[in-house]
């Protein structure tokens, strides 16, 4: 469930909204957000019975919510899928790039395979999927793209070039777009969180050692030249999701083209 319910009137109730990777962890916390309040969201997920559990999940709230299969990397088949929902459905208002991957290695261990898998998805799904919904965006003159990145973007993190990276494109692909689509009523923001809870999360901490894992995470590592979290906690997913929401508003007309970080401050940012 997200965190803070709103009772304004942020403009979401009855939109149409499309999330991928919304099987589990933040993805299927912004389903939740969105649904919370009111929109119809299309959960999207490579994985269809996560997809489905999405919906499940989300039954007893105010928006219907579609479970699709997608995967993000087959551009034709997200053409045909938004392509599908516009028809089915009606015209997709809001759109959320959650699906993502992870490979922890270092450099030197890093196999061409994983390389290009991570591109793949983080950085060509989402240009797959943004590059969908606002062709029809901006014949409309509105339509807001969210983008779900990570503050490794912006700060170098051992064993995790290949993400890193990956997240850095799509950041400033994301920009790009927002550039070319502003006239038009269109906005593209990305939201970059820091350490989550979440599978991806946790795949990274070794079995029995979450509770160690966590406390290093929260009190940095000198030795992987890594600054804690000053908040003194890790992210929730529905803190994600929150930031997210708030960017594909009303409460956000006048934002486009920014980069929120959502990390307890752990990369110090000016």
């Amino acid at each position: 469930m997200s965190a803070h319910p709103t009772s304004f009137d942020d403009g979401l109730a009855g939109r149409l909204a499309l999330v991928t990777g919304a099987g589990r962890g933040i993805g299927e916390a912004v389903v939740r957000a969105l649904a919370e309040r009111g929109a119809r969201v299309v959960a999207t997920d490579l994985d269809g019975a996560g997809a489905e559990l999405a919906v499940k999940r989300a039954s007893d709230l105010p928006g219907a919510v579609l479970p699709r299969r997608l995967d993000v990397t087959d551009g034709p088949a997200v053409d045909a899928l938004v392509a599908e929902i516009e028809e089915t459905e009606g015209p997709l208002d809001i759109a959320v790039n959650v699906a993502g991957v992870l490979w922890n290695s270092p450099v030197a261990e890093l196999s061409d395979e994983q390389w290009a898998a991570t591109f793949a998805v983080n950085t060509t799904g989402v240009m797959h999927v943004s590059r969908a919904v606002t062709r029809r965006m901006v014949a409309r003159g509105r339509g807001a793209v969210v983008t779900v990145a990570s503050n490794a973007a912006g700060i170098p993190r051992a064993g995790m070039s290949a993400y890193a990276a990956s997240k850095a494109a799509t950041v400033m692909f994301t920009k790009c777009l927002g550039l070319e689509v502003a006239a038009s009523g269109v906005r593209c923001n990305t939201v970059s969180p820091g350490s989550t809870l979440t599978d991806m999360q946790r795949a990274l901490w070794a079995e029995g050692e979450a509770e160690t894992a966590a406390r290093r995470v929260i009190e940095g590592d000198l030795a992987a030249h890594r600054t804690g979290i000053p908040l003194g906690r890790i992210a929730d997913p529905a803190d994600i999701a929150d930031a997210v929401v708030f960017l594909a508003s009303d409460r956000a007309r006048h934002i486009t083209m920014h980069d929120l970080y959502v990390d307890g401050g752990a990369t110090l940012r000016a």
